[in-house]
């Protein structure tokens, strides 16, 4: 059976370079990167060209000291700017932070901890995948901190993160902002500057690269002016911020995922675009499917609601075809019964959000593969679907 992924967003397959990649430093490179020999040099000498690699694809030429920081992926990045920034300051009771109403489980359950803990927490509305700009006027004052996702990991909606940073910095000079880039580094164009953050997000498995890597960008006014604290102690690597041996054999991998897809980022961008709206307009010649499609989009993930099919029933019939799709964020997959509250701040009701599946895209699906979705999900449709 031909198998047929769809399922980028919740991970890729790492590429033949960053497994080759891992595979020459596993044999060049093995020793520790703080060891100051010959072959902990070599191993630190490696982490720093795959460090450039991921700065010069944020815009960076030069990176100071402690800039861009690996850690263990996504989740670790978004804990260690939100609580790294929020414990920087002392307390007076009752600050504020800003985010938004469809975060990812990594931030959000930070927040909810943080709410627990006297933090006031204002999630900013996101229906038809757009920020609440005027909500963010009206709030931003007094704000710390503010994190807002640049593309939502199950709508696929872009949001105008820029804008947003702007205001909040007018109103509370002294907030840091912070994006999670998860889901649009090497999806979205964009640089340090276009994007407005003082800190960003990164993950490898989403570039093809190994699981177990991430990074967070740092800009250097929140380090000079120490607006952010690490929330992990030990040997102090990694500028202190992320203390714990680096994972050289994948932070290379990563460095290499990154180089791959950066040397032709605009071609990925136009080839997805051009499947995505391929596969919308196959989607809507089928009877019973609605596809949400936000404001404005990033152009490797759609999502679609089959009415009167569960998303997870959908999900399972189309893996007995060898097709592979999401109902969701695969991190919450396991933990959310319930509809997705993602879904439901986008607009959607509990019964179509319930019936919603996730298509996500990389650039080496096809049209044929596109061609053998609709036959499942016609399928699917015909035989699943409540009369």
């Amino acid at each position: 059976m031909n198998e047929i992924y769809f399922d980028n967003s919740a991970t890729t397959k790492i590429s033949e370079g960053a497994k080759n990649k891992m595979i020459e430093v596993m044999d060049c490179c093995f020793g520790n990167p703080s060891s100051l020999h010959k072959v902990g040099l070599a191993a630190e000498k490696a982490v720093s060209e795959a460090r450039n690699i991921i700065l010069t694809s944020l815009g960076v030429n030069r990176g100071v000291k402690g800039e861009l920081i690996f850690t263990s992926g996504g989740t670790e990045s978004n804990n260690i700017a939100i609580l790294g920034s929020v414990y920087s300051k002392q307390r007076k009771g009752n600050e504020r932070i800003l985010t938004t109403q469809g975060e990812h489980s990594s931030v959000e359950n930070v927040l909810l901890q943080l709410e627990k803990s006297g933090f006031e927490v204002l999630r900013v509305p996101t229906k038809n995948g757009e920020l609440d700009l005027d909500f963010i006027r009206k709030n931003a004052k007094g704000c710390i901190l503010a994190s807002f996702m640049h593309v939502n990991n199950e709508t696929g909606a872009l949001y105008d993160v820029k804008s947003a940073f702007d205001i909040v910095r007018e109103q509370s000079p002294g907030a840091v902002c912070h994006s999670d880039c998860v889901q649009s580094y090497m999806k979205v164009k964009f640089n340090k500057r276009t994007l407005g953050a003082d800190l960003i997000s990164l993950s490898a498995h989403k570039i093809n690269g190994a699981k177990g890597v991430g990074a967070l960008y740092i800009d250097p006014n929140i380090i000079k002016t120490k607006r952010i604290v690490p929330i992990v102690y030990g040997g102090g690597q990694e500028n202190n911020f992320r203390s714990g041996t680096e994972n050289v054999y994948g932070i290379c991998a990563f460095g290499q995922a990154a180089r791959e897809h950066y040397a032709r980022l605009n071609d990925e961008i136009a080839e997805m675009q051009e499947l995505k709206n391929y596969i919308i307009s196959g989607l809507e010649k089928i009877d019973g499917l609605q596809v949400n499609k936000p404001v404005k989009g990033a152009p490797h993930i759609i999502n679609v609601t089959a009415n009167g099919i569960r998303s997870e029933t959908m999900l399972h019939f189309l893996s007995s075809l060898g097709i592979y799709v999401s109902s969701g964020s695969a991190c919450s997959s396991n933990t959310t019964p319930k509809a997705s509250p993602v879904l439901i701040a986008f607009g959607l009701s509990n019964d179509r959000a319930d019936s919603s599946i996730r298509i996500s895209l990389c650039p080496q699906n096809t049209k044929e593969d596109a061609d053998a979705l609709f036959m499942g999900i016609k399928e699917a449709v015909s035989r699943l679907a409540k009369k």
